[in-house]
């Protein structure tokens, strides 16, 4: 059922039956429930050329999306496309081609100066600025995820003594409208990084009920009079060792 408003936005409808299903576009099952979402391409790179990861898959389209599997273990993996449509739409297909689970890792911009650059963050939740959740989950302020998923990440990684943070990210679809103001009001509200993919991955994932869990490490500073960006692209190591680790976790959700 549609609910009529003012603004389109925020005309939630229930109705769990589209016009457009990604079933119409699944094709073939995938041969894994499990998959790593990641935005580290020279990790991808590496992986390829250590000979841990084999191409198993190519997505068609207008932008092809390439999916792999790791050679030792049946665990796929593939880039993420930026921004809720993209990405989260990616991921519905890829439920749709039977992916249960599902880790994503990947970096953010840090609202807090005291997450240092490689910090992870368990995310609990999401503020929704943007437009693609809404048409998943009823419009709220904020989207949780689901606690079952993050008390198995939060058990391994104690069990690991992998230091981590836990708390809310801020997803946001313009990058280059993160002014003054509304980095104080998301700061305010207990945002402690900014990411552009969240909300709409959690919306997915709890419409259709599958498990997924994120962690993202701290990147560039937002919190200065000028941004800085910290080099986070550059530390390799600390990429490299999240894909690794999301690779363990993936197994456990």
């Amino acid at each position: 059922m549609l609910n009529e408003h003012d603004y389109p936005i925020l005309e939630f409808d229930s109705n769990p039956t589209a016009k457009l299903n990604p079933t119409a576009f699944a094709g073939e099952p995938l041969c894994s429930d499990k998959m790593i979402i990641t935005f580290f391409p020279e990790v991808m790179d590496k992986l390829k050329e250590e000979g841990r990861i084999a191409p198993e898959v190519t997505l068609g389209g207008e932008n092809p999306t390439e999916l792999y599997r790791f050679t030792e273990e049946n665990i796929l993996i593939t880039l993420g496309a930026v921004g809720c449509p993209s990405c989260a739409g990616n991921l519905d297909l890829f439920h749709a081609m039977g992916v249960n689970k599902v880790m994503f890792c990947g970096g953010g911009g840090v609202l807090d100066r005291n997450i240092a650059v490689g910090q992870l963050l368990l995310v609990d939740s999401a503020i929704r600025d943007e437009g693609f959740s809404y048409h998943y989950i009823e419009p709220s302020r904020y989207i949780d995820a689901d606690p079952r998923v993050n008390a198995k990440i939060a058990g391994y990684l104690e069990a690991h003594e992998v230091p981590y943070l836990r708390g809310r990210v801020w997803t946001t679809d313009a990058l280059f409208r993160e002014t003054q103001d509304r980095i104080d009001r998301r700061r305010a509200e207990g945002a402690k990084i900014v990411e552009m993919e969240q909300a709409g991955c959690l919306a997915v994932a709890k419409f259709r009920g599958f498990a997924y869990g994120a962690l993202i490490y701290g990147g560039d500073d937002m919190t200065g009079e000028e941004w800085d960006k910290r080099g986070w692209r550059s530390r390799k190591g600390v990429r490299y060792d999240l894909v690794s680790l999301c690779r363990e976790l993936v197994k456990i959700l």
